[in-house]
C-alpha cells in the first residue's frame, strides 16, 4: 500500500471516528512529508528503517509507513474493522452529494483536492466547496479577491476528479442587517450560497428575526445554514440557540425557495428536531450537509440523514438527492 494514502486513509478513520484533532494531524503531517520525498529517498529510508529522522514523523506514523510496504498497516486495518456504523439508512443511499464543505482556505483543515477527491471516493456525484466570507476574520474568510483566486484553482481541479462535480459556494455570513458579507456581483457567479449567522447570536428574538428574513428572501441566497447556531457538546463548549421567530423564518424559506439545512455535525445536530418538525409541516425543502471541515467528516452526512428520517421528510424535499441537473436548475432560479 502506498504509505502517503495509508496515512492520509488512517486519518480519515481517525477524523471520522472524532478522535482528537491533534492524533490527526500527526498523521496528515507525516502523509505530508512523505509525499514531498522523490523515489530514490523513500527507496533509502525504507532500506534503511530510518522514517523517525525526519521531522514530523513519529513513531506510531514510521508504523503506519513501515508496514504499507508489506500491505495495509496493522493499525489501519483495526480503524477499517472497528469503526461505528453512522446510519442514515436510505436516505443516506439516496443522497447524491454535499452542499456545505470547508478547506484549508479558510478554516478547515485540508486541501480543497484532498476534500474533493474523498467526496468523490465516498461516491458523490457533485459537492460544493463553501469556505468563510471575509468578515468571519477567525475563520480566514476569503475576500473577494481570494474567493476570484479559488474559483480558477477549482476549474483547474475539476478534470482531477472528474465525474464528480465541484461545485462554487460559499458560507455566506449573515450580517447584523441581515446583508450578505459578500460582492453581490461574485455571489451570482456562484453555484451555491449557503448563508450563515456566526455573530451577535444571543440578540434580541426580533432584531434576529428581521435579520434572518432579510437573507432567506434575499434571491442569491439558495441555504440557510445552521439556523439556531446551538452547540451541544464538543471541544468548543456547549452555546444556546438564537432566538428567532422559526415559524415566520421557515415560512419566508419556504416562499423563497431558499432549502433548510439540516446540519450534521455532531456538536450542532441544527435545527433542533421541534424546529425540524415545524419545518417539514410549513413544506419546507432540506439539505443534509455535513459542514465538513476535514476529509474524514465528510462521512458524517448519516447523522443528518437519520434525524431527517426520524422527522419523517421524504426523500425528494431533500435537495442534495437530486441529480446535478435538476439541481443546478434549481439553484439557477432559487
Amino acid at each position: 500500500m502506498d504509505p502517503v494514502a495509508a496515512l492520509r486513509e488512517t486519518a480519515f478513520w481517525l477524523e471520522r471516528g472524532r478522535a482528537e484533532t491533534h492524533r490527526v494531524r500527526a498523521y496528515r503531517r507525516a502523509a505530508d512529508v512523505v509525499a514531498e520525498l522523490g523515489d530514490d529517498e523513500r527507496a533509502a529510508r525504507r532500506d534503511a528503517d530510518s522514517w523517525t529522522q525526519l521531522a514530523g514523523i513519529g513513531p506510531k506514523t514510521a508504523a503506519v509507513i513501515r508496514e504499507s510496504y508489506g500491505g495495509v498497516p496493522s493499525y489501519l486495518a483495526g480503524l477499517r474493522r472497528d469503526a461505528k456504523p453512522i446510519g442514515g439508512g436510505t436516505l443516506r443511499g439516496a443522497l447524491r452529494g454535499d452542499l456545505h464543505v470547508h478547506s484549508d482556505w479558510s478554516d478547515g483543515g485540508s486541501s480543497i483536492e484532498e476534500m474533493m477527491t474523498v467526496a468523490a471516493a465516498l461516491g458523490h456525484e457533485y459537492c460544493a466547496l463553501t469556505d468563510h466570507s471575509p468578515r468571519l476574520t477567525v475563520a480566514n474568510g476569503l475576500s473577494a479577491e481570494r474567493l476570484r483566486q479559488q474559483l480558477a484553482v477549482i476549474e483547474e481541479l475539476r478534470p482531477r476528479v472528474a465525474p464528480m462535480r465541484i461545485l462554487t459556494g460559499i458560507e455566506v455570513d449573515i450580517l447584523e442587517d441581515g446583508t450578505l458579507d459578500q460582492d453581490r456581483g461574485l455571489l451570482a457567479e456562484l453555484d451555491v450560497v449557503v448563508a450563515s449567522v456566526h455573530s451577535k447570536l444571543r440578540a434580541e428574538r426580533g432584531a434576529m428575526t428581521r435579520r434572518m428574513l432579510a437573507a432567506v428572501e434575499d434571491p442569491l441566497v439558495d441555504v440557510l445554514g445552521h439556523p439556531t447556531g446551538r452547540l451541544v457538546e464538543g471541544a468548543r463548549g456547549t452555546r444556546p440557540e438564537s432566538q428567532f421567530d422559526a415559524e415566520a423564518v421557515f415560512t419566508a424559506c419556504r416562499d423563497a425557495g431558499t432549502a433548510v439545512e439540516i446540519n450534521s455535525r455532531p456538536e450542532r445536530r441544527d435545527p433542533p428536531m421541534r424546529l425540524l418538525e415545524l419545518a417539514r409541516d410549513i413544506g419546507c425543502l432540506f439539505a443534509v450537509d455535513t459542514d465538513a471541515h476535514a476529509p474524514g467528516q465528510l462521512a458524517w452526512q448519516g447523522y443528518g440523514c437519520e434525524r431527517a428520517m426520524t422527522c419523517g421528510i421524504d426523500e425528494d424535499r431533500v435537495i442534495d438527492t437530486w441529480p446535478l441537473e435538476r439541481l443546478l436548475g434549481w439553484l439557477g432560479d432559487s
